[in-house]
């Protein structure tokens, strides 16, 4: 005979028990806390004035609190019940001339949901209420009344400074959700900008020479289209991996993302340049070892932008150096090139634009510097510095 079973995963998917109650923990907290007090004090009201404690008053006292469980959902209805059951209290037993904390909570709820519209007459009842007993008026009962005053006043001001910190508090959670949103388009910017104008300026390089070469060296002509080829094909895997990071919050993104570009893709960008008429010498001193995702991440574009800088700017016949050093407390990048700048003069300086803004985000993002400028004689200098944190900078 076949058997049913729950699997795991089904009974996550049912609501806990305690999420059908139309209050929450808190509530409940709040509300036997006003009870506690609200017996306490009435009891030993009673039992001086009276003799005896009446048991009709303490369940009285105990409705008024527990009605605070309704408090969230309906503010004006639970702070007409607990005035209700207050003056029910008030005109049968002596219990004083003051607030009651189930009182107090409402008013404040109703304060913190409702407008002055709501409040403000609440608020009159509050204070008056009080006064409402079976003995007669006193001088010591006007002193009650500035003393319920000013007790109202202070509720419906902390309603109102909570009201206030509150909407404060979500305006700087937008404000943060803004920045980040702004943080994120940057960082998507950069990742577009490294990607294209790396591969496109290599490729309109590779085209150029396949174009020169096509009648009278066909071989090197169609090296350079097979180069070019590659070199398209890896700017769409790149492209496509970064809308896959786009599109990884609508479910639409099930297929593996590649992982990030780092210090192992370095030889794959000089062979590039190379490739592209930028003989490049890549070097690496220190003992190599793993990096941070992100500073791997960052000493690769860091290089990638450069050395496309450096075909765009250096000139004909220009060489340029890629120097990886790694050191106790951190990784140290440096790209050094010959040329003589556009059109053989100084120029402009090479990555003045959106490409040298990026790097320096990059490398100010973990904390290290950047370094450009002209050499001394001819040529360009980048050189990146980046700090490592004490586990991954320390000698081993």
């Amino acid at each position: 005979m076949p058997t049913s079973h729950t699997t795991p995963a089904a009974r996550r998917d049912r609501p806990p028990v305690g999420d059908a109650l139309p209050w929450t923990r808190n509530d409940a907290l709040v509300a036997v806390g006003a009870a506690a007090l609200d017996l306490i004090g009435f009891t030993l009201t009673s039992q001086s004035v009276q003799g005896f404690v009446p048991v009709a008053g303490c369940l009285l006292m105990t409705v008024s609190a527990l009605t605070l469980l309704a408090r969230r959902r309906a503010p004006l209805l639970t702070l007409a019940a607990v005035l209700t059951i207050g003056l029910a209290v008030h005109l049968s037993w002596p219990v004083g001339q003051g607030f009651n904390a189930a009182m107090i909570v409402a008013l404040y709820s109703l304060v913190r949901a409702r407008g002055p519209a709501h409040y403000v007459p609440a608020a009159l009842v509050c204070v008056a209420l009080p006064l409402v007993v079976r003995e007669p008026w006193s001088q010591s009962s006007l002193m009650k009344l500035a003393g319920n005053c000013a007790a109202v006043l202070f509720v419906v001001v902390a309603g109102l400074v909570m009201n206030r910190w509150q909407r404060e508090a979500e305006a700087y959670r937008g404000l943060l959700a803004e920045r980040a949103l702004a943080d994120e388009r940057r960082r998507i910017a950069r990742e577009m900008h490294d990607i294209v104008s790396h591969h496109v300026t290599t490729m309109q390089l590779m085209a150029g020479g396949a174009r020169a070469n096509l009648d009278r060296n066909p071989e090197v002509a169609r090296d350079a289209l097979v180069t070019l080829e590659g070199l398209g094909r890896t700017a769409l895997h790149e492209l496509r991996q970064l809308l896959g990071v786009l599109r990884a919050g609508d479910g639409a993104g099930e297929e593996t993302i590649a992982p990030q570009p780092g210090v192992a893709d370095l030889e794959r960008v000089v062979a590039e340049s190379c490739a592209a008429g930028l003989p490049v010498e890549f070097v690496v001193r220190g003992d190599a070892r793993p990096l941070p995702a992100g500073v791997e991440l960052t000493v690769f574009r860091v290089v990638q932008e450069a050395l496309t800088n450096a075909r765009r700017y250096a000139g004909r016949g220009a060489r340029a150096r890629v120097c990886l050093t790694y050191g106790d407390r951190g990784v140290t990048v440096e790209v050094l090139d010959d040329g003589e700048g556009p059109a053989g003069g100084p120029g402009p300086a090479p990555g003045s634009g959106y490409g040298l803004i990026g790097m320096r985000e990059r490398v100010g993002l973990h904390g290290g510097s950047l370094e450009t400028g002209r050499r001394e004689g001819r040529g360009y200098r980048v050189t990146a510095r980046l700090p490592l944190p004490d586990e991954e900078g320390a000698l081993r």
